[in-house]
């Protein structure tokens, strides 16, 4: 009974820890977590009390319990047992695919971070790169929105700061579940993202099992009253005009639609516009498909050197923004008051007719879009400086010109943002950002537009194009 026993030392110490962890796993860490926990739940109270939507429980719900939610769907098990049939592949490796999709669609939201550190560097860095401005916001449209409706932020792409700045004007009301595309799956990009209440799309996947779970997920957040993010082109324009509107993620919303038991869907058009977007160039690139693609150490190298760059005159003193990046917010569209207005019901139509109704629809709501789209400096400037040609001009009938533009733009109805007390400052900065960039030449006090960089002026007028050639007329 008093023999001793000799272990290794490496033993003893991972014994030693087992027994510490299983110590603190079962009195201690449940007891920080509770403490934790507790003070996440007083944040997350204080926040919904003031916001304009409040947070779904469907938000707050635990992730792996929207996931079983998901890969057990009615729906999503009987496309199984479908394919499994039609195809003579076993269920569990159907199953196991679905696992794989609902993985990767469904977000793990955190309310705490969201607001406490999403916000904070949301407003930090929209606020470092642009004067960031709400041009055009009916608060009482807005107010009278019923609490208890989905609401969805439909918007026009022109930047992946989008993302940045629509969050963090949206904020102090709501929170937003945006569709994300498969540039932000990589570490540890994707992990912040889910938190922050998106959800990955694979925009270019055919598969139909793949775009059903993507749609049970949509219908189960709308059906939930999650308010979401839409960019109704689906994708980032490379011209710089609107592009036409995609149906997919709407036609989820709206395939199942009961207006008289389910809740109202609103629809918000939301006109975004910059005066420098960032990947204006690389956009414009993709125009092309000929031309060579960058090679990932070009593309790293160059936002290497873009970013030290911008950080040396930082420091320096010499940095100046981007100049405005304006986001304007339309009217209301309500789906239950649309299918009364034609009388209805998009969960009764076949398919084909469904279809047609979807795509009248955002239709519809792209033209708001279009209609809230602001119009900045820098747009209005190139489109002087194009119609000028080889002409050098001075700065005093450019200032005219864009004076007489905004007059023509403004009895169209286009939504123009400029400060009216230093009208003269907002031209001139405009001008200033285009010299910087070598877009516009300036000699002897004269100015042209640069002959190599048309394409890149007529990126930034054609941001406002569907007002001039409307004034033209």
């Amino acid at each position: 009974m008093a023999t001793e026993i000799t272990i290794p030392i490496w033993l003893f110490l991972l014994m030693a820890l087992l027994t510490v962890w299983s110590i603190l796993s079962r009195m201690l860490i449940p007891s920080v977590r509770w403490f934790f926990r507790r003070r996440i739940n007083r944040v997350i109270d204080e926040i919904a009390a003031h916001l304009d939507l409040g947070i779904r429980p469907f938000q707050l719900t635990k992730r792996q319990v929207l996931i079983d939610r998901l890969a057990y769907d009615p729906k999503v098990i009987q496309a199984i047992q479908t394919l499994s049939e039609e195809e003579g592949k076993p269920r569990e490796v159907l199953q196991s695919e679905v696992m794989i999709y609902v993985k990767e669609i469904v977000p793990s939201f955190n309310a705490y971070l969201y607001f406490r550190i999403g916000y904070w560097v949301a407003k930090k860095i929209a606020r470092l790169l642009y004067k960031v401005r709400v041009g055009r916001f009916d608060s009482e449209k807005i107010a009278r929105i019923d609490k208890n409706s989905t609401v969805v932020f439909v918007m026009n792409h022109r930047s992946n700061m989008d993302y940045i700045i629509v969050a963090f004007l949206a904020m102090e009301r709501t929170t937003l579940s945006y569709a994300v595309g498969e540039w932000a799956r990589i570490w540890p990009l994707h992990t912040l993202i889910r938190a922050m209440g998106a959800f990955f799309v694979r925009r270019k996947s055919g598969n139909p099992l793949y775009r059903l779970v993507l749609e049970r997920y949509i219908h189960m957040a709308t059906e939930e009253g999650v308010c979401q993010a839409v960019f109704l082109e689906g994708g980032l324009s490379k011209d710089g005009r609107l592009r036409p509107p995609k149906f997919g993620l709407v036609d989820y919303m709206l395939r199942s639609y009961d207006m008289a038991n389910d809740r109202d869907i609103i629809f918000i058009p939301v006109g975004i516009n910059y005066d420098r977007t960032i990947e204006d160039r690389s956009l414009l690139r993709r125009l092309y498909p000929d031309v060579k693609k960058r090679s990932k150490l070009f593309v790293a190298r160059t936002t290497a050197g873009f970013t030290i760059r911008n950080l040396l005159q930082m420091t320096m003193g010499t940095w100046k923004r981007f100049g405005y990046a304006c986001v304007n917010f339309g009217d209301p569209v309500s789906a239950s008051d649309y299918c009364k207005q034609y009388n209805f019901r998009f969960n009764e139509l076949k398919r084909e007719d469904r279809f047609v109704k979807i795509e009248e629809l955002c239709n519809q709501l792209m033209v708001a879009i279009r209609d809230v789209l602001p119009v900045l400096p820098v747009a209005l400037v190139a489109t002087v400086m194009l119609t000028y040609g080889d002409k050098l001009k001075s700065v005093f009938e450019v200032k005219a010109d864009v004076n007489r533009l905004i007059d023509k733009l403004k009895a169209s109805g286009a939504q123009i943002y400029y400060p009216k007390h230093n009208f003269e400052k907002y031209i001139e900065m405009a001008l200033e950002m285009l010299k910087i960039r070598r877009m516009v030449i300036e000699s002897n006090g004269l100015v042209k537009a640069n002959p190599d960089m048309h394409a890149i002026l007529s990126y930034y007028a054609n941001s406002i194009i569907h007002w001039t050639s409307i004034s033209d007329q």
